[in-house]
């Protein structure tokens, strides 16, 4: 749990230029994360604030994907960890259904199976996330503005240890071509 903490406080802490005024704004939501990591409070009020949008697009669901994931972590009662654990897979495979090829999606996905222990059952979709994610990198799905997301996308695949090393060969000229 401590990587996955470590992992979203990366993630999260990526600004994206641009910002809008707009309370649904990635960059708004990312800042709220950061603060909903330490806070059940926080994790609470943003994922109540989202789930009262009336059309959610892919990546808000996502988000609250991962707000799911959080309260998991806030949750002193295994029953309830898993609770929400169960909910976060679900709305995960609904935010994935909606934008399949949303790196940021795939990647908070990616991210939260991969530091649930293993004897849980949750990291079914590791494999096709870790290939979706390289995939869309190499077709350079992704704007300029999203070049941190997409260096903190590729050390994190390195670091997880879950790729082949065809696979790690690209992500480290990958990393090095983002410098």
């Amino acid at each position: 749990m401590k990587l996955f903490v470590l992992s979203c406080l990366l993630f999260f802490s990526i600004g994206i230029n641009g910002a809008r005024a707009n309370e649904h704004d990635p960059e708004v939501i990312r800042k709220q994360l950061l603060t909903a990591l330490k806070s059940s409070k926080t994790t609470d009020s943003l994922y109540n604030a989202l789930d009262a949008t009336k059309h959610k697009n892919a990546l808000i669901t996502g988000y609250m994907a991962t707000l799911q994931a959080l309260k998991a972590i806030h949750a002193w009662n295994p029953i309830s960890k898993l609770k929400y654990l169960n909910a976060s897979e679900k709305t995960y495979a609904e935010a994935v259904a909606a934008d399949p090829h949303n790196i940021e999606i795939r990647f908070m996905r990616f991210s939260v199976e991969h530091n649930v222990p293993g004897f849980l059952g949750y990291h079914k979709n590791l494999e096709n996330d870790r290939k979706t994610i390289i995939e869309q990198i190499k077709k350079k799905n992704y704007k300029e503005e999203d070049t941190d997301l997409i260096r903190t996308a590729v050390k994190f695949l390195i670091d997880s240890k879950r790729c082949t090393t065809a696979e790690n060969e690209y992500l480290h000229k990958q990393l090095a071509a983002l410098k």
